[in-house]
């Protein structure tokens, strides 16, 4: 039976890392998480002795709790890497899986990226569903349109815009707010039209609002271009879409009008996410793929000298705030090679002046 060592303690294992963490157990995989007070830089191999066994894999997701364990370019067991958002800082994401001997990208276009860098077989496997939460007796649609995500912040102004706009013309559900998994997929249940306003900076992202929408059963709109067509979806089959924003209104009234054809669409999009977009198949995927490629191990820095190592933890904690533990790596880099030094010590000072430290205190959990 196949047992993974997962580099987040079990309460970071939310949305996401929930869902895939919820389908490997299902098909009997054996997971161990990181014990509560385990700091940010905790030795990898104390970690593998705490296991109950040694792991046949250690993987290491994307959440808000940084841990990056020294030993990864050394431990003879396969590491691998989740990035939730590749489009998001991607060079650095891009250095920091050199530490790493398997890449899983959870958005399409980023494969060459990280080849080029020397990971030799990145996998893209996209955002998907968890059924259990989307199923139960059909409820009634109350909400015209509803949108559950993010609002705040500078990539997410057109979505603000649209979505106060639309809400004095459409029963809209509370979008300007946080929404625990299981509200998210009631309100989705209860909706007649899920809408779709990509982030500003990566427009053609659908991230996990597809997956949900379609198998909560409403229609699902998004902008086009998408990221939809290259998970096999048809416009007008599976979604709808817009290519302006003034399109929107008319778009909504239009399939809220169409009861039969708006629930032609939403059934056959619901139809194709459940049977190819869920955890449970996205597990099962990796666990293949990863067992195709053995014990190999590919991460690049497993032949780099440790002064370049000790760089990409420096990288990897700059950006994540812990200026502390970015602090200590450099330490170790400034006897070694003067390249690296000079490198991280850039790092350090681009981190310092732009954002204030991350308060490291690995008994507390950070907001995200």
């Amino acid at each position: 039976m196949t047992s993974i060592l997962i580099l987040c303690r079990e309460d970071n294992l939310t949305w996401v890392n929930a869902g895939y963490a919820r389908a490997l157990r299902r098909a009997g995989v054996r997971l161990h998480c990181v014990p509560w007070g385990t700091p940010f830089n905790a030795n990898l191999h104390e970690l593998i002795e705490q296991c109950p066994e040694k792991p046949d894999y250690i993987f290491h997701p994307e959440t808000d709790f940084p841990l990056l364990p020294w030993g990864l370019a050394e431990v003879d067991i396969p590491t691998v890497i989740f990035h939730t958002d590749p489009y998001a800082y991607t060079h650095r994401r891009v250095r920091w899986s050199r530490l790493f001997d398997h890449v899983v990208l959870l958005h399409f276009g980023f494969e060459d990226c990280f080849k080029q860098a020397g990971n030799p077989r990145p996998m893209t496997l996209a955002h998907a569903v968890d059924v259990e939460y989307f199923e139960g007796p059909p409820i009634e649609r109350v909400f015209e349109v509803s949108s559950v995500g993010r609002t705040e912040g500078e990539n997410y102004s057109t979505r603000r815009e649209m979505l106060t706009e639309l809400s004095a013309a459409f029963r809209t559900n509370e979008w300007w707010r946080r929404h625990p998994y299981e509200e998210m997929a009631m309100t989705y249940r209860a909706s007649k039209i899920v809408l779709n306003i990509p982030r500003d900076d990566f427009p053609v992202d659908v991230s996990l609002r597809f997956a949900e929408a379609m198998a909560a059963g409403a229609l699902f709109i998004t902008r086009l271009p998408s990221e939809l067509p290259s998970l096999g979806f048809e416009e007008n089959v599976h979604f709808v879409a817009f290519r302006e924003r003034s399109e929107v209104p008319g778009l909504l009234r239009c399939y809220l009008k169409d009861e039969k054809v708006r629930g032609r669409i939403a059934e056959a999009g619901r139809e194709k996410v459940l049977r190819e977009h869920t955890y449970n198949r996205r597990a099962k995927t990796l666990l293949e793929l990863l067992g195709r490629d053995g014990c190999r191990l590919h991460a690049p820095a497993r032949r780099w000298p440790e002064a370049r190592v000790h760089l990409a933890y420096l990288d990897f904690f700059s950006a994540q705030r812990c200026l502390e533990h970015a602090w200590l790596e450099w330490r170790k880099i400034a006897g070694g090679g003067l390249r690296e030094a000079a490198a991280g010590a850039a790092l350090l000072l681009r981190a310092w002046t732009r954002w204030p430290r991350r308060q490291v205190n690995a008994d507390a959990p950070h907001s995200s």
